[in-house]
């Protein structure tokens, strides 16, 4: 047989193996928003670094900005996402309320001054009383706000809520029939720019209560695990190059500062309200702390009160919540959020 027909048809085999090995490639897709805790997943996708955690475990993942945050979660609790960076209340609220089983790999973040209540020629949160509120409804900043009227002896009673997507907030701050807003991080420090916008309480009033985390799946994690250990090693490699002080780390900063619509000075300033837990070891703790326990009790309750679990909710505690050590609380049948340390550990111990 002629041996240049013989390498013609190894190489055409070859190629043919190697197409195959591509399309088997498990495919998976994390959603994220414009917050500043959630920018590095920018970083992570255009510098290689997810690409380079995900193909050390044999999948591919993308990460895919959403303009809208509500609806970023709404994707991922329709299953158009396999994992979403989210508020930990919501993980709770939106996609464990209608049903689908979602896990923590790691808390990210908590909001240190992110968040914020502005009020247009305000002095107090008093000067809220009998005026319209721009938020995003029964989310994160819904229960900022009703923590925050608690402190002075206020209740939502005196309020009234117009539901706001975060896409709009900043536009619309200006308009007249707008007199307060709840937003946060970059929105804020755009609105908070206008001479009327007035920061009359924000989160660093409230520490370590408004976390934010990363959101998969429960039953793909399961069948996937390797998906688990590439978001995690990708998002601790990223936050460690960020917090840099060289010219990697002010690259970086400046890239996330860009895409959040500012520039790095501007990002930076932000990443001061932000408590990033960048320690994988610091996470471990956290996820099996007692108080994360009590903050998910307080929301829950919270969550009931304003009929987020459904019409057919008995209480707040039909939601099954599951920590690490075996701990649950609510309806053990019914365990819909799961705050699972050992993908942070595995960061933690130099294993992944």
């Amino acid at each position: 047989m002629n041996l240049s027909r013989i390498a013609r048809h190894v190489a055409i085999l070859m190629l043919g193996l190697s197409a195959v090995s591509a399309q088997a490639a498990e495919q998976f897709r994390i959603a994220w928003t414009l917050y500043p805790a959630y920018m590095p997943w920018e970083y992570a996708q255009g510098s290689g670094i997810l690409e380079k955690w995900a193909k050390k475990y044999g999948i591919e993942i993308e990460a895919v900005q959403v303009n809208d945050y509500v609806e970023a979660i709404n994707q991922y609790t329709t299953g158009d996402f396999d994992a979403c960076m989210m508020a930990t209340m919501d993980a709770l609220t939106i996609p464990a309320a209608a049903g689908t089983d979602s896990t923590v790999l790691a808390i990210a973040d908590y909001s240190n001054g992110n968040d914020v209540i502005i009020v247009k020629n305000g002095k107090s949160l008093e000067d809220l009383r009998g005026e319209k509120v721009n938020l995003i409804e029964y989310s994160i900043s819904h229960y900022f706000l009703a923590r925050a009227l608690q402190s002075v002896g206020m209740s939502e009673r005196d309020v009234t809520l117009v539901n706001t997507s975060d896409a709009d907030m900043a536009a619309l701050f200006a308009q007249p029939s707008v007199s307060a807003m709840v937003t946060w991080n970059p929105m804020a420090s755009k609105i908070l720019e206008s001479k009327d916008a007035v920061n009359v309480f924000d989160s660093r009033k409230m520490p370590s209560e408004l976390t934010d985390s990363i959101v998969v799946n429960s039953k793909t994690l399961e069948r996937h695990p390797a998906l688990g250990k590439a978001l995690v090693g990708a998002w601790f490699e990223t936050l460690a190059v960020m917090q840099k002080d060289d010219e990697e780390g002010r690259k970086a900063r400046e890239i996330m500062g860009l895409a959040a619509g500012t520039d790095r000075a501007g990002y930076e300033a932000q990443l001061q309200a932000t408590h990033l837990y960048d320690d994988p070891g610091e996470v471990v703790a956290l996820m099996a702390d007692r108080r994360l326990q009590d903050t998910m009790a307080s929301i829950a309750d919270f969550s009931f009160e304003n009929g987020l679990f459904g019409s057919g909710a008995q209480s707040s505690e039909t939601i099954g919540l599951a920590y690490p050590a075996g701990a649950i609380r609510g309806d053990h049948n019914n365990i819909k959020l799961r705050f699972d340390d050992t993908y942070a550990r595995l960061a933690a111990d130099g294993e992944l």
